[in-house]
């Protein structure tokens, strides 16, 4: 019998993107609002996209 293909959890494909080497990438938090609470330096270092953990990559991949 052939296994079971899992459905990609929608909403959490839209936030985040898989580069070509396998990596997957998401936005900052913490950027929406209240920006004047904010440094300059914290804004600037949100601004960049990050990168997930390693160990948490087998997880987000059942996901997409």
């Amino acid at each position: 019998m052939a296994k079971i293909k899992h459905k990609t959890k929608r909403a959490f494909a839209k936030r985040v993107k898989v580069t070509g080497t396998g990596k997957v990438i998401r936005k900052h938090s913490n950027r929406s609002h209240l920006a004047h609470n904010k440094s300059t330096k914290q804004k600037r270092h949100l601004r960049k996209d990050a990168v997930f953990n390693k160990s948490s990559l087998k997880t987000l991949k059942q996901a997409l």
